[in-house]
Protein backbone atom coordinates (compact mmCIF):
# COMPACT_ATOMS: atom_id res chain seq x y z
CA UNK A 1 0.00 0.00 0.00
CA UNK A 2 1.28 3.44 -0.92
CA UNK A 3 1.94 5.86 1.96
CA UNK A 4 -0.76 8.45 2.46
CA UNK A 5 0.16 11.76 0.82
CA UNK A 6 -0.89 14.95 2.69
CA UNK A 7 -0.85 18.25 0.84
CA UNK A 8 0.48 21.42 2.44
CA UNK A 9 -3.02 22.88 2.48
CA UNK A 10 -4.27 19.92 4.50
CA UNK A 11 -1.62 20.20 7.17
CA UNK A 12 -2.88 21.49 10.45
CA UNK A 13 -1.30 24.80 11.38
CA UNK A 14 -0.95 25.44 15.05
CA UNK A 15 -0.79 29.16 15.85
CA UNK A 16 1.77 30.27 18.38
CA UNK A 17 0.08 31.34 21.58
CA UNK A 18 0.30 35.07 22.36
CA UNK A 19 2.05 35.27 25.73
CA UNK A 20 2.20 39.08 25.86
CA UNK A 21 0.64 40.38 29.13
CA UNK A 22 -2.71 42.20 28.93
CA UNK A 23 -1.37 45.31 30.68
CA UNK A 24 1.74 46.60 28.92
CA UNK A 25 2.27 49.83 30.85
CA UNK A 26 1.47 53.42 30.02
CA UNK A 27 3.04 56.43 28.35
CA UNK A 28 2.93 60.16 28.80
CA UNK A 29 3.27 62.54 25.86
CA UNK A 30 3.61 66.22 25.04
CA UNK A 31 2.51 67.91 21.80
CA UNK A 32 4.87 70.29 20.01
CA UNK A 33 2.44 71.63 17.38
CA UNK A 34 0.34 73.65 19.82
CA UNK A 35 3.47 75.12 21.43
CA UNK A 36 4.70 76.17 17.99
CA UNK A 37 1.36 77.86 17.29
CA UNK A 38 1.64 79.81 20.54
CA UNK A 39 5.18 80.87 19.67
CA UNK A 40 4.48 82.06 16.13
CA UNK A 41 0.80 83.12 16.12
CA UNK A 42 -1.80 84.72 18.39
CA UNK A 43 -3.47 81.47 19.45
CA UNK A 44 -2.58 77.88 20.34
CA UNK A 45 -2.44 75.41 23.19
CA UNK A 46 -0.20 73.46 25.53
CA UNK A 47 -1.34 69.85 25.85
CA UNK A 48 -0.29 66.43 27.04
CA UNK A 49 -1.73 62.94 27.23
CA UNK A 50 -1.64 59.72 29.22
CA UNK A 51 -2.08 56.49 27.25
CA UNK A 52 -2.57 52.98 28.63
CA UNK A 53 -1.24 50.04 26.58
CA UNK A 54 -3.47 46.95 26.64
CA UNK A 55 -1.74 44.03 24.89
CA UNK A 56 -0.29 46.40 22.23
CA UNK A 57 -3.78 46.47 20.67
CA UNK A 58 -5.95 48.95 22.56
CA UNK A 59 -4.84 52.30 23.96
CA UNK A 60 -7.34 54.10 26.23
CA UNK A 61 -6.24 57.74 26.26
CA UNK A 62 -6.87 60.89 28.28
CA UNK A 63 -5.70 64.21 26.84
CA UNK A 64 -5.79 67.66 28.39
CA UNK A 65 -4.29 71.07 28.13
CA UNK A 66 -4.76 74.82 28.13
CA UNK A 67 -5.65 76.80 25.01
CA UNK A 68 -5.64 80.56 24.61
CA UNK A 69 -5.99 83.34 22.05
CA UNK A 70 -5.18 87.05 22.04
CA UNK A 71 -6.29 88.25 18.61
CA UNK A 72 -7.14 91.46 16.76
CA UNK A 73 -9.14 90.86 13.59
CA UNK A 74 -7.68 92.11 10.31
CA UNK A 75 -9.97 94.79 8.94
CA UNK A 76 -12.60 94.44 11.68
CA UNK A 77 -10.37 95.64 14.56
CA UNK A 78 -12.34 93.39 16.94
CA UNK A 79 -10.21 92.30 19.88
CA UNK A 80 -10.74 88.74 21.10
CA UNK A 81 -9.23 87.14 24.20
CA UNK A 82 -9.82 83.79 25.88
CA UNK A 83 -7.98 81.11 27.80
CA UNK A 84 -9.25 77.88 29.34
CA UNK A 85 -8.47 74.19 29.92
CA UNK A 86 -9.84 71.47 27.67
CA UNK A 87 -10.16 67.70 27.97
CA UNK A 88 -10.43 64.71 25.62
CA UNK A 89 -11.05 61.03 26.34
CA UNK A 90 -11.08 58.10 23.92
CA UNK A 91 -9.34 54.97 22.70
CA UNK A 92 -6.97 54.01 19.85
CA UNK A 93 -6.62 50.66 18.07
CA UNK A 94 -3.36 49.33 16.62
CA UNK A 95 -3.88 48.67 12.89
CA UNK A 96 -0.62 46.77 12.29
CA UNK A 97 -0.64 42.99 11.87
CA UNK A 98 2.59 42.69 13.86
CA UNK A 99 1.35 44.49 16.95
CA UNK A 100 4.30 43.83 19.27
CA UNK A 101 6.96 45.62 17.23
CA UNK A 102 8.53 49.06 17.82
CA UNK A 103 6.01 50.84 15.55
CA UNK A 104 2.32 51.53 16.03
CA UNK A 105 -0.11 52.66 13.33
CA UNK A 106 -3.41 53.47 14.99
CA UNK A 107 -6.88 54.90 14.54
CA UNK A 108 -9.23 56.06 17.26
CA UNK A 109 -11.94 58.37 18.56
CA UNK A 110 -12.03 61.20 21.11
CA UNK A 111 -14.83 63.00 22.88
CA UNK A 112 -13.69 66.50 23.83
CA UNK A 113 -15.05 69.35 25.92
CA UNK A 114 -14.13 72.86 27.05
CA UNK A 115 -15.84 75.58 29.08
CA UNK A 116 -14.36 79.04 28.58
CA UNK A 117 -14.94 82.77 29.05
CA UNK A 118 -14.36 85.26 26.26
CA UNK A 119 -13.66 89.00 26.16
CA UNK A 120 -14.54 90.91 22.99
CA UNK A 121 -13.95 94.61 22.38
CA UNK A 122 -13.90 97.13 19.54
CA UNK A 123 -12.45 100.64 19.41
CA UNK A 124 -15.01 103.39 19.86
CA UNK A 125 -16.90 104.34 16.71
CA UNK A 126 -19.18 107.29 15.93
CA UNK A 127 -22.91 106.66 16.01
CA UNK A 128 -24.19 107.63 12.53
CA UNK A 129 -27.43 109.05 13.99
CA UNK A 130 -26.39 110.85 17.16
CA UNK A 131 -22.76 111.56 16.27
CA UNK A 132 -21.50 110.38 19.65
CA UNK A 133 -18.77 107.82 20.35
CA UNK A 134 -20.06 104.31 21.04
CA UNK A 135 -18.05 101.51 22.63
CA UNK A 136 -18.48 97.75 22.26
CA UNK A 137 -17.16 95.65 25.14
CA UNK A 138 -18.12 92.13 26.27
CA UNK A 139 -16.35 90.70 29.32
CA UNK A 140 -16.31 87.16 30.73
CA UNK A 141 -19.01 85.85 28.42
CA UNK A 142 -19.48 82.17 29.36
CA UNK A 143 -19.25 79.63 26.51
CA UNK A 144 -18.87 75.87 26.12
CA UNK A 145 -18.06 73.54 23.24
CA UNK A 146 -18.35 69.76 22.73
CA UNK A 147 -16.76 67.97 19.80
CA UNK A 148 -15.69 64.59 18.39
CA UNK A 149 -12.28 63.75 16.92
CA UNK A 150 -11.42 60.94 14.50
CA UNK A 151 -7.70 60.23 14.93
CA UNK A 152 -5.16 58.48 12.68
CA UNK A 153 -1.55 58.42 13.79
CA UNK A 154 1.84 56.73 13.88
CA UNK A 155 4.48 56.47 16.59
CA UNK A 156 7.79 54.66 16.76
CA UNK A 157 10.42 53.80 19.35
CA UNK A 158 13.56 55.94 19.07
CA UNK A 159 15.68 54.66 21.96
CA UNK A 160 14.98 53.35 25.44
CA UNK A 161 11.59 54.64 26.63
CA UNK A 162 11.55 57.53 24.11
CA UNK A 163 9.03 57.46 21.28
CA UNK A 164 8.11 60.05 18.64
CA UNK A 165 4.85 60.21 16.73
CA UNK A 166 2.28 62.30 14.92
CA UNK A 167 -1.46 62.27 14.43
CA UNK A 168 -4.00 63.79 12.03
CA UNK A 169 -7.40 64.67 13.48
CA UNK A 170 -10.77 65.34 11.92
CA UNK A 171 -12.75 67.43 14.40
CA UNK A 172 -16.54 67.81 14.27
CA UNK A 173 -18.63 70.02 16.52
CA UNK A 174 -21.34 68.24 18.51
CA UNK A 175 -22.87 71.05 20.59
CA UNK A 176 -21.97 74.55 21.74
CA UNK A 177 -23.22 77.56 23.67
CA UNK A 178 -21.89 81.10 23.24
CA UNK A 179 -24.27 83.11 25.35
CA UNK A 180 -25.88 85.01 22.47
CA UNK A 181 -22.62 86.32 21.03
CA UNK A 182 -22.69 84.32 17.83
CA UNK A 183 -19.57 82.49 16.67
CA UNK A 184 -16.55 83.10 18.89
CA UNK A 185 -13.21 83.36 17.09
CA UNK A 186 -11.30 80.58 18.88
CA UNK A 187 -12.24 77.53 20.99
CA UNK A 188 -9.55 76.20 23.39
CA UNK A 189 -8.38 72.75 22.28
CA UNK A 190 -10.48 72.81 19.11
CA UNK A 191 -9.06 75.72 17.14
CA UNK A 192 -10.70 78.49 15.14
CA UNK A 193 -14.45 78.30 15.48
CA UNK A 194 -16.13 76.20 12.78
CA UNK A 195 -18.35 73.16 12.35
CA UNK A 196 -15.48 70.92 11.23
CA UNK A 197 -11.71 71.28 11.32
CA UNK A 198 -8.58 69.33 10.41
CA UNK A 199 -5.77 69.42 12.96
CA UNK A 200 -2.73 67.48 14.02
CA UNK A 201 -0.15 66.79 16.70
CA UNK A 202 3.53 65.91 16.87
CA UNK A 203 4.16 64.03 20.09
CA UNK A 204 7.19 63.32 22.25
CA UNK A 205 6.33 60.22 24.30
CA UNK A 206 7.88 58.45 27.26
CA UNK A 207 6.96 54.84 28.06
CA UNK A 208 6.60 54.11 31.76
Amino acid sequence: MLPLQVSAQEKKIVEKKDTIPFYRGLSVSFDLVGVGMLAFSDYGQIEGAVRVNLKDRFFPTIEGGYGKADHIGDGTEFYYKTGAPFFRVGCDFNLLKKKHGPNCLYAGLRYAFTSYNVDIAHPDFIDPVWGTPVSYVVENQKCNFHWLEIVVGLDTKVCGPLRLGWSVRYKRRLAHSEGGLGSTWYVPGFGKFSKTLIGGTFNVMIDI
